[in-house]
């Protein structure tokens, strides 16, 4: 039972990272990825931009530590699905560090630029629009897309297990629905990534996230339905 109610700890203590450092990556990010002269701000504002993709590589860690540290409990339910949901968390890192990457190299450029004093801008610009693009194609990919199918799957076997309370994983797949949603119009072009929209098809996976990290620093997973899970499997092991 300890076992289990530090692991509930650890996952919760990783959600709860994972969403302050997706969120101060942003905010530290804005120097070299909003507003015309990024060029000349990215370079002056670097140690600030190394800091913001710090607080996301932090976020990648806390990602792949929330599937990893689940996985034992999932998969008490449905095998299959935990192992889904490892491998895709881990793909949604992988878009997420490629943003970090992009974003990286953009400062790099910002730097050359700074440094030649009085260059071609167009090149720069053209490499810039492209680096920018990838960050913005990797944000929806990872954050947005990869975010929803991650939360639908575990949210799916908490809500047949019973291993949190089923309020919780109601709101996560309505969250997980709507994030994938604004995903798809996104895509598509009919709403911004970042606008009213888009933050208000964001909120239930995000309030979802924060409200299954609390309980599960405070409560814990549901222990009577862990023991009921492994008597199933027991019973259905010994009989086959």
């Amino acid at each position: 039972m300890n076992s289990n109610k530090k692991a509930a700890k650890i996952v919760g203590s990783l959600f709860i990272l994972a969403a302050v450092t997706a969120v101060m990556g942003l905010l530290f990010y804005n120097p070299i990825l909003n507003g015309p002269d990024y060029l000349i701000k990215g370079s002056e504002h670097a140690n600030q931009v190394i800091t913001g993709a710090l607080m996301e590589l932090i976020l990648v860690v806390s990602a792949i530590g929330t599937a990893t540290v689940m996985f034992p409990f999932l998969r008490k339910y449905n095998e299959t699905i935990a192992l889904w949901h490892v491998c895709f968390r881990f793909l949604e890192a992988i878009i997420i560090t490629i943003g970090v990457i992009s974003v990286l190299s953009l400062l790099t450029l910002s730097r050359e630029y700074v440094e030649a004093g009085a260059p071609d801008i167009a090149s720069f610009q053209a490499s810039g629009i492209l680096l920018k693009a990838v960050h913005e194609w990797t944000f929806l990919l990872g954050p947005n897309f990869m975010l929803g199918i991650n939360t639908m799957m575990y949210s799916y076997i908490f809500f047949k297990s019973k291993l949190v309370p089923r309020f919780i994983p109601i709101l996560g797949m309505t969250g997980a629905t709507l994030i994938f949603l604004a995903a798809l119009l996104e895509m598509f072009g009919v709403i911004q990534q970042i606008s009213v929209w888009g933050a208000i098809l964001a909120l239930p996976v995000a309030a979802n996230e924060m409200i299954l990290a609390v309980w599960l620093i405070f409560k814990g997973f549901n222990e009577s339905a862990l023991a009921t899970i492994s008597t199933k499997k027991k019973t259905f092991g010994s009989s086959a």
